[in-house]
């Protein structure tokens, strides 16, 4: 069982694949047992982004027990740069007894257990024991179905949700698995973690059977089945003020520009005065919003904005968590990679190259619109220039290739760890930013 679901958590997503071929198409071998983590994103019933499921990559030669501790031992580096809401961890049920386990933050985290087949017996006390122990700390327990094993019967009521691999189930097990799981809960509250949802039926058949919360691949096609035609005159009236701020045109007329979207130019104000900003001056307007924050400045938190959804459905949230991410990753590397680079052209790299999924428009098309510094447009649409490396880099995290991964950290002599570290403090920080829209 715990093979299938490492083969479960190794799929790579399909939300945002690379535009160009920035490494060689042959395999990079994994130098030094390097541990590259991958974060997928996580819906609840509402459909909007809950967490995210952490993992790392499985190499040929680790066993269960030494991927778990390179995968507890990467989020403890971090400990409070990966508090970006819930955060699910698949571990097995072996590896309880690590040591790392006890290192984990003990808020907002959701161990998804897979029982190893050694479980039985005296055994099931002392594992019991210490899912017990680890809830008294405020860690959730999730129990992958497993209704072949010994033990899954006598365990699972311990859990505080019951979780199951979609793809390997047919659906009429999973009508039953919900019903089963949720009446048989009489101590303590639970839920249904529905893992590798490959489809957007799948998504339907789990949110009608209660399920609460849905990882996998269906997200990006929900993006991908958008309405192509749909388009929001709040981001192209944002588009053309941020061509004026890029152009240096006069504060009069941006804010004409945006007198004629009173809802829009309402929203951005909204936001500059947020927590998330920290001024200590209340902004009322935006030619003091010029004044106080700088046309760079203003120009990246235009472009924050530029990803807002007002209702947003989950392949919208795919596609903002992509761009914020990749935005704050490229600033977080780059100031590790060449100190002293302009951190705001970073932060523009990194979200603008989501830019084409969110207005549905060659990029091409779309940066001649928005003047930008020779550096971001060749990064951007050429894979080339100062910019590009890092920008390769961000893609290759986002999209879990571990060799292509590897052989880009290698080039900018950024070790694993600091990828890592990057990685869950810019997850961090595109949570917080999301939270201050609405």
């Amino acid at each position: 069982m715990f093979e299938h679901l490492k083969k479960l958590f190794s799929v790579p997503p399909q939300a945002t694949p690379a535009r160009r071929a920035t490494t060689p198409a042959t395999t990079v071998a994994e130098e030094g047992g390097a541990v590259f983590l991958r974060r997928d994103a996580v819906f609840d019933r509402q459909g909007q982004l809950a967490g995210h499921l952490f993992r790392t990559g499985d190499t040929l030669s680790a066993t269960v027990r030494q991927a778990d501790s390179a995968l507890l031992s990467t989020l403890n580096a971090s400990p409070d740069a990966w508090n970006a809401g819930l955060a699910f961890v698949p571990l097995s049920s072996a590896s309880l007894d690590l040591a790392a386990v006890d290192e984990l933050r003990s808020t907002n985290l959701v161990l998804l257990l897979d029982l190893a087949p050694s479980a039985r017996g005296a055994q099931n006390e002392e594992l019991g024991a210490r899912i017990e122990a680890l809830r008294q700390r405020g860690i959730a327990i999730a129990l992958f179905r497993q209704p072949k094993h010994p033990s899954f019967s006598e365990i699972i009521h311990l859990a505080d949700y019951g979780a199951i691999d979609v793809a390997a189930t047919e659906p009429s097990l999973i009508r039953d698995f919900s019903a089963a799981f949720r009446t048989g809960r009489r101590d303590h509250p639970a839920g249904l973690f529905a893992a590798g949802i490959e489809t957007i039926d799948e998504y339907r058949l789990c949110h009608l059977w209660h399920f609460d919360y849905f990882h996998g691949s269906f997200a990006a096609q929900t993006l991908q089945h958008a309405d192509e035609t749909a388009t929001d005159p709040h981001k192209m009236q944002l588009l053309h003020v941020l061509r004026l701020v890029q152009s240096d045109a006069e504060t009069a007329e941006i804010a004409a520009a945006l007198r004629q979207d009173p809802p829009l130019a309402f929203r951005i104000l909204r936001y500059l005065n947020s927590p998330l900003i920290g001024l200590d001056h209340r902004i009322e307007s935006l030619s003091q919003a010029l004044t106080i924050l700088g046309r760079q400045r203003l120009m990246r938190w235009l472009a924050v904005l530029l990803f807002s959804v007002r209702e947003p459905a989950v392949g919208d949230w795919l596609l903002i968590e992509s761009a914020l991410t990749r935005g704050r990753l490229m600033e977080l590397l780059g100031d590790r990679v060449r100190p002293g680079q302009p951190a705001d052209a970073l932060f523009l790299t990194g979200i603008f190259s989501c830019l084409e999924q969110l207005l549905r428009r060659p990029l091409a098309e779309l940066l001649d619109e928005i003047p930008l510094a020779e550096d971001v447009r060749a990064a951007l649409l050429h894979g080339e220039g100062t910019y590009a490396p890092l920008l390769a880099l961000v893609e290759a995290a986002e999209a879990f290739d571990h060799a292509r991964i590897a052989y880009c950290a290698d080039a900018l002599a950024v070790p694993a760890d600091a990828v890592n570290r990057a990685l869950l403090a810019a997850t961090a920080w595109a949570s917080e930013v999301s939270e201050h829209w609405d």
